[in-house]
């Protein structure tokens, strides 16, 4: 469901499943934290900030490799990433009852 969401938000590259140029990296902290229930959107919130500050995207933990949904999608993992973020959304939906979306910008 996300992939899809970047695709029409993003374009397509030229190979027609690949977001555009402009295209988002993607990283989770799911994988270090696991469920943390009330506290996962305070904590992905603080990440998220971190990630705007030192211009740094984590990569997600115990990723390895994409499925074919995600073709095309930059999915950060391995190691970290510099890059400068002007823009970072966190989003928390779902099992711990949040349904919230933050966005960050570097100031």
């Amino acid at each position: 469901m996300e992939a899809t969401a970047i695709r029409e938000l993003y374009g397509t590259g030229g190979d027609g499943t690949s977001p555009g140029p402009e295209g988002p990296s993607v990283t989770s902290a799911k994988g270090v934290l696991g469920h943390t229930m009330g506290a996962a959107g305070a904590i992905e919130a603080a990440l998220t900030v971190l990630t705007v500050v030192r211009g740094t995207v984590p990569p997600t933990a115990g990723f390895t490799a994409p499925d074919a949904a995600t073709a095309g999608i930059d999915l950060v993992h391995g190691a970290a990433r510099p890059q400068h973020v002007r823009l970072a959304l966190s989003h928390s939906l779902g099992f711990g009852g949040h349904n919230t979306v933050l966005a960050f910008t570097a100031v």
